[in-house]
């Protein structure tokens, strides 16, 4: 499976691709930011990284796209332009006919380091282990956008099932039950290789 994850922004817009499956490791094939003039106008800001998105797309060909999901704060101005970067990279991914997944910080937090509080450093230093780079991904949005494909491959098919079940209007019954259970398992699985990770981490360093 291959996934485009997009960490939205107006000033800086994270683009990361991996690829991989559920339980098994997973690759970087690419990363970058897109960065936009903050001279120009809000509506060309936001073409340019819609066209930055839509060329990603086109040159990688994703399975799906993964996108922070935004929650209002109390900072609207500053979150105004990072909602808005988030309805390109959604309105990208369906022009292409893209599978979209949306995580929020939190759940991106808990399936890359097995903490839903971690840190933005933890969160760079699990995603080079994970995917074995030779240097951390620099700015933090390249780290995030590689974390949320991360997210995804690991933690997308179990989210859709949960997704479909409720869909349903019944929260009883072997597909609902199975669909928590796919959950549950996929979170199982991110939390070994974290805890895998660190115990790798541990050992190298104390290797002279």
């Amino acid at each position: 499976m291959r996934v485009l994850g997009v960490d939205p922004g107006l000033t800086r817009c994270g683009l990361g691709v991996v690829e991989g499956r559920r339980g098994g490791a997973l690759r970087m094939v690419a990363v970058d930011v897109a960065r936009t003039n903050t001279d120009a106008l809000p509506e060309q800001r936001l073409l340019a990284v819609s066209r930055r998105i839509e060329e990603w797309i086109e040159r990688y060909q994703p399975d799906a796209v993964a996108v922070e999901r935004i929650f209002a704060r109390s900072d609207v101005s500053t979150i105004m332009g990072t909602v808005q970067a988030s309805g390109v990279a959604l309105v990208a991914a369906a022009r292409a006919g893209v599978e979209v997944g949306q995580h929020t910080p939190s759940e991106v937090k808990a399936a890359v380091c097995g903490n839903g509080r971690a840190g933005k450093e933890q969160v760079t230093a699990m995603v080079t282990r994970i995917l074995a780079l030779d240097t951390p991904p620099r700015p933090a949005d390249a780290a995030d956008a590689l974390a949320l494909g991360i997210a995804q491959v690991w933690r997308g098919g179990g989210e859709r099932q949960l997704a479909a079940a409720a869909g349903t209007g019944r929260r009883t019954g072997a597909r609902w039950d199975a669909a928590v259970a796919a959950q549950s398992e996929a979170r199982a699985r991110s939390a070994e290789r974290w805890r895998a990770a660190e115990q790798k981490a541990r050992t190298s360093r104390r290797t002279p």
